[in-house]
């Protein structure tokens, strides 16, 4: 079974970030889902908190990858932030 949702980032050891969205409240929440050696364990936060806490992470860094694609004309190359 797919899980919902975008698929932000899959760490080297096995963590996944999700993008997802209520369509009934619109509210729109990331989704880290831990690895299975550390018990799989999953948390939610809101998305705005999760950009405000931009901890310059490889997940966060792939999110406003995609944030960019969204408005990107063309005219340049879209590249992560060191």
């Amino acid at each position: 079974m797919t899980e919902p949702g975008r698929e932000i980032y899959v760490s080297p050891n096995g963590d996944r970030w999700r993008l997802l969205c209520d369509p009934a409240t619109g509210y729109s929440f990331v989704r880290h889902r831990g690895n299975a050696a550390s018990g799989g364990h999953v948390t939610e936060i809101g998305l705005s908190a999760f950009l405000a806490a931009d901890r310059g992470g490889p997940e966060h860094r792939a999110l406003w990858l995609l944030i960019a694609s969204l408005s990107d004309d063309g005219s340049a190359p879209v590249t992560p932030a060191a």
